[in-house]
């Protein structure tokens, strides 16, 4: 005869959980997978979009328009997909109340969803931190501007220079005749050269040519150019107008960049939000269906 604390062992029977992770994991790489292939399948019609010829590509807002519709198209797909099968494969509650497997199933499709966008984030993670990058750098270069230039360039000379501004400081010692391509003068060339980028450089970053800074640049152009002083003078207002004009378009660029940055990332959080609902309503259909199905079958037998 069992004794009472056999009976007690016997009867404790161990509560199920309430998670069936067999089917979050399910729901989970279906969505991973059917993200994947929208992925692929959006880049692929995202590239036949683009030419190098510009009378065959689309413009840059249509294609950042188009990414952004199948980003949203991606995510709430899979995220349908997943919740669904998650719903669908978790094993059916006995014994509570209607409310409660509503919010059980919920939960499957969040946690499917969940398990879903870390496997996608992990295998995606080097774009979507290089999207963002990008929009921090170009926000870094709209406030520091071109101060980051000036200090690069305090100590430079006209071979160390960057590119774009070699080019401003050789329009200005160009010179008016061919027999000064080959006169003497190597040096002091390379030292009005030297002095020039410095003074254009330090110039962009306050934001302006000071007075004395453009008599001085005059003075050497005149020197190593055989201008006179008036079409020197000229010479250093068209160059430095150049100047403005190109930091300019770059703070445009820069400022475009990180608006555009902003605006995807932002996209993308609203975009995973909508998902994580889709997931768990998708998952309540799958499990009423799956609990109905069941009842069907069991009253035919």
């Amino acid at each position: 005869m069992a004794s009472q604390a056999d009976i007690v062992v016997a009867g404790a029977a161990t509560p199920a959980s309430p998670i069936n992770w067999g089917a979050v994991i399910a729901g989970a790489i279906v969505a991973a997978v059917a993200t994947l292939i929208l992925t692929l399948v959006g880049s692929g019609l995202g590239l036949t979009m683009i030419s190098p010829w510009s009378s065959q590509s689309a413009s840059t807002t249509t294609v950042l328009a188009w990414a952004a519709v199948w980003l949203v198209v991606v995510q709430w797909v899979s995220s349908c997909l997943g919740g669904y099968m998650a719903g669908r494969f978790r094993r059916r509650w006995t014994g509570i109340h209607s409310d409660e497997v509503v919010f059980r199933d919920s939960a499957h499709g969040l946690l499917a969803w969940s398990v879903a966008t870390l496997v996608v984030a992990g295998l995606l993670g080097s774009a979507i931190s290089g999207i963002i990058g990008s929009g921090v750098q170009a926000a870094s270069n709209v406030a520091a501007g071109a101060a980051h230039g000036a200090s690069a360039g305090a100590t430079a000379t006209g071979t160390g220079s960057s590119p774009s501004t070699s080019y401003f400081v050789d329009a200005l010692f160009r010179p008016t005749d061919a027999a000064r391509l080959n006169a003497p003068g190597a040096q002091g060339d390379a030292a009005a050269i030297g002095q020039a980028t410095r003074i254009l450089v330090t110039s962009v970053a306050a934001g302006q040519l000071s007075t004395d800074d453009k008599s001085y640049l005059a003075m050497l152009v005149a020197a190593r150019t055989g201008l006179s002083p008036a079409d020197a003078q000229k010479r250093v207002d068209s160059v430095w107008a150049k100047v403005q004009e190109a930091k300019t378009k770059t703070q445009a660029a820069a400022d475009k960049a990180r608006k555009t940055s902003a605006a995807t990332a932002l996209l993308g959080a609203l975009t995973l939000f909508i998902g994580a609902f889709i997931a768990a309503v998708s998952a309540i259909l799958g499990g009423k269906l799956r609990d109905e199905d069941e009842d069907r079958w069991s009253l035919s037998s």
